[in-house]
């Protein structure tokens, strides 16, 4: 299968709410810790990631003549803007080629809304924190996806085990 099996994703987040929709169509995403930008006088913190295709993931039901499920990921941009400040915690910014793989996005309100924290939490106890003045973020694909053989799949709490390991484009 080659290019897009449905058109790119665009979303927009203005609330809590929107927010998650972005956070759910993130879960699973790696990037390099050098993909990562703030960009102070715009106010805007920037990333690009190769997102999973969690929209077009094939069930168990739909393998493939091999037996196997086709997934897929797609490269993607993602900005948060009206961005004040960005802390990071057991990210090592020193290793560019640090690998991230994004587990939620989540908003934390301040006492005075609209404004607040966005927290971006990876795999492994890494995370990013930018306080911001409101939401508002934008997630665009940026290309056609390519197909992986691997679904991200989670340990439960109390077992053993590790994540499928973070992907890159070949």
């Amino acid at each position: 299968m080659t290019g897009n099996p449905t058109p790119a994703l665009r979303l927009t987040a203005l609330d809590a709410e929107d927010l998650q929709v972005i956070s759910a169509q993130m879960q699973d995403a790696t990037m390099l810790v050098g993909d990562i930008t703030y960009l102070a006088r715009q106010k805007k913190l920037v990333l690009v990631a190769n997102r999973f295709c969690w929209e077009s993931a094939a069930s168990p039901d739909e393998a493939g003549s091999d037996g196997k499920g086709h997934f897929r990921r797609c490269r993607c941009g993602l900005q948060f803007n009206r961005v004040f400040s960005v802390k990071y915690a057991h990210v090592r910014r020193d290793n560019p080629d640090g690998v991230l793989s994004l587990l939620a996005i989540q908003f934390h309100p301040d006492e005075d809304p609209p404004g607040g924290v966005i927290e971006l939490t990876f795999s492994g106890g890494g995370a990013l924190r930018a306080e911001v003045e409101c939401i508002e973020a934008a997630l665009d694909d940026l290309g056609v996806s390519w197909e992986t053989p691997r679904k991200p799949a989670h340990v439960a709490a109390g077992e053993t085990g590790s994540d499928s390991e973070p992907e890159s484009k070949d």
